[in-house]
């Protein structure tokens, strides 16, 4: 099967890392596919067989492409436009699989070369426009909301990846034959074709951060943006030093100014010696960081897409302690994590029971790994993906 996959991100950085892409790419790749992926020139190539990956020019100059809708994306997208045009004249794809705002472009393209319309929905780009307060104007977000509508239900195969975001497709979709879930599940290490490329090796610093003795380790992996509850995680830590002089908080990840910001936080609240902020490191290493972990936290306060981590904290067998809001409890419930609200007492006080009280904390541990082996393993990810293309009525042989 000869596919095309349209994916306008920086693939593959550090920061902002589409990990959903390239999980996606890679196990289309092991079910036969036969990959060209088209993407931005930001970023280094990973190593998946079967892909050639196209981009187009990088435009150093512009800057990095940042999260959600920006003008320099707007921009690029029209030389993803062209591009994939001019793949599409020169190639016979079967599939087209577009990435976000791709399908914009290809849901007017597929009449044309008549190819079938996979639509990979990691989010509505009408929330987006609102979520990033990128425009105020009624007309724009009304315009967008017609396309997203339009290009579900011209997609041959529509993918949303959690709950939340398949309920809003499901009130639009004309023929829910045609909506898959497939949650961002797998977490396995990604190869890249050259990990010493600049834009890659200059982004982290993977000096070993050692763990002091004796202490109980909170361990955060994830970005830095408001979004993620850093500034609830330090209050909350504030209350557990208090009490136990043994726990230490490790931050893994972050940009330099996030990592400054936070560690002067820290110092004010005098826990600069119970914590250590790394910034970027590499995706070997931070797993390292969390599998030391005697807890791991998600103290998210905003969003309702379900985080990539907690799909690898539940697998981790480690005790998970998070907020209580849509994003986690999609996944989470009280019989694998600490759940608490959002706010700082709370997630102290949890983040302190998971401490206290290990048979318990032990328990939801073995509970999170049964329920990750039960729904969402990466043999349920390679199902689902699989059924996905048989419903394409292409013929799919799954690996055994």
């Amino acid at each position: 099967m000869r596919y095309l996959v349209v994916a306008p991100q920086p693939f593959f950085t550090p920061r902002g890392t589409p990990f959903s892409v390239y999980y996606r790419t890679l196990i289309l790749s092991e079910l036969g596919a036969d990959i060209d992926l088209l993407t931005y020139g930001q970023g280094a190539d990973p190593d998946i067989p079967n892909v050639r990956i196209f981009r187009v020019p990088r435009f150093r100059w512009l800057g990095s492409v940042k999260t959600g809708p920006s003008m320099l994306k707007l921009f690029l997208d029209i030389f993803i436009a062209a591009r994939a045009i001019g793949l599409l004249i020169r190639n016979r794809y079967d599939v087209v699989h577009a990435h976000e705002e791709a399908v914009f472009i290809c849901r007017f393209l597929k009449p044309i070369f008549r190819f079938k319309l996979v639509y990979d929905m990691h989010s509505s780009l009408t929330q987006q426009l609102t979520n990033f307060d990128y425009t105020d104007s009624t007309i724009i977000r009304s315009i967008f909301k017609k396309l997203e509508d339009s290009s579900i239900n011209n997609a041959d195969a529509v993918i949303t990846i959690c709950p939340d975001l398949a309920d809003y497709v499901s009130k639009i979709i004309t023929d829910p034959d045609r909506h898959y879930l497939i949650e961002n599940s797998i977490h396995e290490p990604v190869k890249l074709k050259n990990s010493s490329s600049p834009e890659i090796a200059h982004n982290w610093d993977d000096r070993p951060f050692e763990r002091p003795d004796n202490c109980f380790l909170f361990v955060y992996a994830g970005t830095l943006e408001a979004y993620q509850g850093i500034d609830l995680l330090i209050e909350a830590f504030e209350k557990v030093a208090a009490e136990r002089p043994d726990a230490f908080l490790l931050v893994v990840g972050g940009t330099g100014a996030q990592v400054e910001h936070y560690r002067a936080q820290m110092k004010e609240r005098k826990l600069d010696a119970r914590s250590h902020l790394t910034g970027m490191v590499s995706q070997h290493l931070a797993h390292e960081y969390m599998k030391a972990a005697d807890v791991l936290l998600s103290p998210r306060t905003e969003g309702t897409n379900t985080p990539l981590k907690v799909y690898q904290q539940l697998a981790s067998g480690i005790p998970i302690v998070a907020t209580d809001i849509f994003s986690h409890t999609q996944v989470l419930n009280d019989d694998v994590a600490f759940l608490a609200a959002p706010d700082a007492d709370a997630f102290g006080d949890a983040m302190l029971a998971a401490m206290s009280n290990q048979d318990l904390a032990t328990k939801k541990a073995q509970n999170a790994i049964r329920l990750y082996e039960q729904e969402y393993s990466r043999d349920n990810y390679v199902r689902k993906l699989g059924t996905m293309l048989q419903g394409l009525r292409e013929c799919v042989e799954l690996p055994e």
